[in-house]
C-alpha cells in the first residue's frame, strides 16, 4: 500500500468516525426533544433520556455535559438548519424578490416542521439558559433571516413591493414558520404543510404588493406549492 493509499484510508476512517458521532448525537437530540416535550425540561432525568435513546447514561455524558447542554444543543440545531437551508433555498430562486421570499418562507416552515418538538422547547425553556446563550441565539436568528430581509428590500427598491416596515414583515415570516409548530395540533387536522405555506405566503405577498393602478399591473406570484 502506497503512502497515498494510507492517507486516503486514514481520511476515510476519520470521515466514518465523524459520521457515527454525528449519527449518535442526532439520536440523542431527537430522543431528548421527545422526552422534554412530554415531561418538560426540568422534569426530565438523564435515565429517562437514556431509556428513550436506548443507550447508557454514561454514553450521554460523552456527548453532553448535562441537561442544560442538551437544551442548548437542541436550540442551536434548529438555528443551524435555518442558517444552512434558508440562504441556499433563496439563492436557488433567482433574482425575483417574490420567488426568493416564497422559497424562503417555505424553507423556514420546512425546518420548523422537521424540528417541531425542539421548536416548542425553545419557546418554553430558552429562558432557563444563561443570558449570554440567549443573546447569542438571538444574534444567530437575526443572521438566518437576512436573506428574507434582503428579498423584501430588493422588492421595495424595484417597485414589486410597496414601502413597508421591513422588520415587521420579517417578524411575520418567522411567526408563520413558528406558528406551524405552536398550533400544529389545530392546523394539521385541517391542512398539509404545503397548503399552509401556500396560504400564508399568499397573505404576505398580498400585503406587500403595491396598490393596483392602470399603469402598473401586479406581478404574478410564482407557484408556491
Amino acid at each position: 500500500m502506497t503512502a497515498s493509499d494510507l492517507r486516503r484510508s486514514k481520511a476515510r476512517r476519520e470521515r466514518d468516525k465523524e459520521a457515527r458521532v454525528e449519527q449518535r448525537r442526532r439520536q440523542l437530540l431527537d430522543a431528548a426533544a421527545s422526552v422534554m416535550h412530554s415531561t418538560g425540561y426540568h422534569a426530565m432525568s438523564m435515565q429517562q433520556l437514556a431509556d428513550r435513546a436506548d443507550v447508557s447514561v454514561g454514553l450521554i455524558y460523552q456527548y453532553f455535559g448535562g441537561k442544560e447542554d442538551i437544551l442548548r444543543a437542541l436550540i442551536q440545531d434548529i438555528l443551524e438548519d435555518f442558517r444552512d437551508r434558508v440562504p441556499m433555498a433563496v439563492a436557488s430562486a433567482g433574482p425575483s424578490p417574490i420567488a426568493r421570499l416564497t422559497v424562503g418562507i417555505r424553507a423556514f416552515c420546512e425546518v420548523i416542521d422537521a424540528k417541531r418538538p425542539g421548536t416548542l422547547l425553545a419557546y418554553r425553556e430558552m429562558k432557563t439558559l444563561p443570558l449570554e446563550d440567549v443573546e447569542r441565539f438571538k444574534a444567530v436568528e437575526h443572521q438566518t433571516i437576512e436573506p428574507i430581509r434582503q428579498a423584501i428590500l430588493d422588492g421595495m427598491e424595484s417597485g414589486v413591493f410597496r414601502g413597508v416596515e421591513v422588520e415587521l414583515v420579517v417578524h411575520n415570516v418567522l411567526m408563520v414558520a413558528h406558528g406551524w409548530a405552536l398550533k400544529h395540533w389545530h392546523l394539521a387536522s385541517r391542512m398539509t404543510l404545503p397548503d399552509y405555506v401556500t396560504a400564508e405566503t399568499d397573505f404576505i405577498l398580498a400585503a406587500l404588493r403595491p396598490a393596483m393602478t392602470e399603469h402598473a399591473p401586479p406581478e404574478h406570484s410564482p407557484v408556491t406549492g
